[in-house]
């Protein structure tokens, strides 16, 4: 870790690895366009996995193929590129880096047993990097620090790690300072903290090594007394520190040691200085990822249990273990049908293996519940767009199978004869809604089945049919997001066109009335007789519709009453105001006509719905909106700002209270119409520089304002209606 090994490593066309403890698995994550996935193809060619970086803005990373990372000129998915150094097999799980694509970093987050966050030393960082920090270390998961972009003209290493120490807390210690070239401006190398070398990059990698120039001491010595204190305070060995504080010269190997054993344990983040365009300091890095980060063999597993919910004991990460795997992310190709990238933590993955495949599915979002037994076909080790074929995956790897017939992202792949489920981890809810519809009838089959095709692998995406706006509804994370959903789906080849989304509100009564309902109609020698007359009251809210019959003499037949409330039930569905259901009415029944030959069972279904129109006609109705009870979270900077737009949004405002959770963060709780929060979620991280983020859950129907009324009103008058 401290540079012990200069020797450049030279990546096999396909990494293989047949112990976990020659396993790495580590996520990359970081601010958007920080240089992740630019490190991450760096490297690749470093260790000769790939013969040249590629970038984004090309369109030939190894790293993001996808047609939507190059349209958006930022990484959209999780992309897996295995390395092989040192005899380390290394599975780097490049995230964007973006808000909106948080399902694809919770998804390496799940994958991985160490973080590394990419800090740009020109950019600064954002409140969702930090967040994202507080969450490892909740679950104690190893860190590291990568200091990128050092070539930057406005690059500024000293700024960046007392920034990274102010907002990560303590423990964050460089290892490495950067050494400028003879121009003074470029970084030609790096300064060794605990060997005290200089690391040399101007010929290229591997670096070379020499003993550091006099002006280099001051330097090395003063960040160094800090480096070994925090190493020293780490270790096991109770007498280092006093040994250290006598003046003894600790052993370089005794101070690396403890350093990987910190490290490892999730204790000590060190932070190294790298340049992928230049190469300055990628072998220092390897070196970190490979002898400091924790093997799949040190890392907690997830609980299984049975597919009923039986308990079962906790998981060992051994190959000769019960077979259990999970399904990291699921791409559907049109071609290869389903593409899954599978983290194996117990057991051993061989192809022509027959499995069972379950998840715990997410029904409101369109991933029912869901059991089957297949067969493996090939297995894959994964780069880029390119899938080379392994013999096998043990426990603690990672690698690529293709056309499932059923695996979605979450799912839990056992042996057929014992299936197990592995709990399920935590998905963000998507916020935002955008309304889409076929252009034509030829083209909602493609809609219908290119839909299918995107819900199996992105759980942050949830389909909705609302039976009552009668909208085809995504809900996304965000703008960006939606526009890659929308962008993969013209790309199927569907025509498709956006809408306005509506909420869906009620109608009600606010005052009671009476209505008539006249239907006669004569046509070829058959008619149609019946004629109601009814009152109707409003019922407090939540109480729903209740009917009555207090005709007398039989001027209704007792058999057609039936007939009058299933039509007075019929037109409440198709509304009377707006195209809304109408809810929380008495409906009493009080006279009529018949005929002894016309009047029948639709005659008088039709005469109730033409009586509650007419009591709507001449009594006073309003239309109710659904009011959401909402949580936001934000810095506390931001909370006057949440707090005044809330009060925009015709919210009433709860309370105000600490983030348990988090220092230096409120949650702000308050009820808002839904017709107010459409848009929220673009809207609260564009007030908020992205750190804000909200919940959202039913509370109850409201009279809507009079003004807003008469919009919808008149909205529905050129609509059309929704019924």
């Amino acid at each position: 870790m401290a540079q012990k090994s200069q020797d450049k490593g030279t990546g096999a066309l396909a990494p293989m690895a047949d112990d976990p403890a020659r396993i790495r698995n580590v996520v990359l994550v970081g601010h958007s366009a920080a240089g992740k996935t630019t490190l991450v193809e760096a490297l690749l060619a470093a260790t000769g996995t790939i013969s040249r970086a590629g970038t984004v803005t090309e369109g030939n990373t190894v790293c993001d193929h996808d047609p939507a990372a190059v349209r958006q000129q930022r990484s959209v998915s999780l992309a897996c590129a295995p390395l092989l150094h040192d005899g380390i097999k290394v599975n780097l799980l490049d995230t964007p880096g973006y808000a909106d694509f948080v399902g694809e970093l919770r998804a390496g987050l799940r994958a991985a047993d160490a973080a590394l966050f990419v800090v740009s030393a020109a950019g600064g960082m954002d409140a969702a990097t930090v967040n994202l920090w507080e969450e490892c270390a909740a679950v104690g998961m190893p860190r590291a620090v990568a200091v990128s972009r050092l070539d930057h003209p406005r690059a500024d290493y000293d700024e960046t790690v007392a920034l990274c120490q102010r907002l990560f807390g303590d423990n964050v210690v460089p290892l490495y300072l950067p050494m400028l070239g003879d121009d003074g401006v470029s970084t030609a190398g790096l300064l060794g903290l605990i060997t005290r070398r200089v690391f040399d990059y101007t010929g290229g990698l591997p670096a070379d090594v020499r003993e550091p120039d006099p002006q280099h001491l001051p330097a090395i010595d003063e960040s160094r007394d800090e480096l070994i204190e925090g190493i020293i305070a780490e270790s096991e060995d109770e007498t280092l520190m006093d040994r250290y504080l006598d003046g003894e010269e600790i052993e370089v190997a005794v101070l690396v040691d403890d350093l990987e054993t910190a490290v490892a344990r999730g204790h000590f983040y060190p932070v190294v200085p790298v340049c992928a365009e230049t190469g300055v300091g990628l072998d220092a890095l390897l070196e970190v990822l490979t002898a400091g980060f924790p093997s799949p063999l040190e890392h907690d597993l997830p609980v299984v249990t049975g597919v009923d919910g039986t308990p079962r004991p906790p998981l060992r990460c051994d190959p000769a273990g019960p077979l259990v795997a999970e399904v990291v992310k699921t791409t559907v190709d049109r071609h290869v049908g389903r593409v899954s990238l599978v983290r194996v933590f117990s057991g051993t993955l061989r192809p022509d293996q027959a499995v069972h495949v379950c998840g715990h599915g997410l029904a409101e979002r369109g991933h029912p519940d869901h059991d089957a037994d297949e067969r493996v076909g090939h297995l894959y080790t994964p780069l880029g767009a390119s899938l080379r074929e392994v013999s096998s995956a043990v426990a603690g790897d990672l690698c690529v199978i293709t056309k499932s017939g059923s695996a979605e992202t979450g799912d839990t792949i056992s042996a057929k004869d014992d299936p197990l489920l592995v709990e399920p981890w935590e998905m963000p809810e998507p916020l935002l809604p955008v309304a889409i519809a076929a252009k034509t009838r030829s083209d909602e089959d493609a809609l219908a089945r290119n839909l299918s095709r995107l819900v199996a692998g992105d759980p942050t995406l949830r389909l909705e049919r609302n039976p009552e706006t009668h909208q085809l509804v995504l809900w996304c994370m965000g703008e960006a997001h939606a526009d890659v959903v929308l962008d993969r789906l013209r790309a199927g080849g569907v025509e498709l066109e956006t809408e306005p989304v509506r909420v869906a509100l009620r109608e009600t009564f606010v005052a009671g009335g009476t209505g008539h309902g006249r239907h006669v109609k004569q046509s070829g020698g058959h008619g149609q007789y019946a004629v109601c007359d009814i009152e109707v009251e409003p019922l407090p809210r939540g109480a729903g519709f209740e009917f009555a019959d207090r005709v007398v003499g039989g001027a209704v037949p007792h058999n057609f009453v039936p007939s009058v409330e299933k039509g007075v039930r019929a037109q409440m569905v198709r509304g009377v105001l707006a195209g809304y259901p109408v809810v929380d009415l008495r409906v009493t029944l009080v006279d009529g006509k018949a005929h002894s030959v016309d009047s029948s069972d639709a005659a008088f279904q039709t005469a109730g719905g033409l009586a509650l129109r007419d009591a709507a006609e001449k009594g006073q109705l309003t239309l109710l909106e659904p009011v959401d009870e909402v949580v936001v979270r934000v810095p506390d900077p931001s909370v006057g700002a949440v707090m005044s737009d809330l009060s925009g949004r015709r919210a009433r405002v709860l309370g105000t209270e600490a983030d348990p959770d988090a220092v230096e963060r409120t949650l702000v709780r308050a009820e808002v119409p839904s017709t107010e929060l459409v848009r929220y979620a673009v809207e609260l991280r564009s007030m908020t520089s992205g750190s804000g983020t909200f919940t959202r859950s039913f509370a109850r129907y409201e009279p809507m304002p009079a003004h807003l009324v008469e919009q919808v009103r008149k909205e529905h008058g050129s609509a059309g209606g929704h019924s």
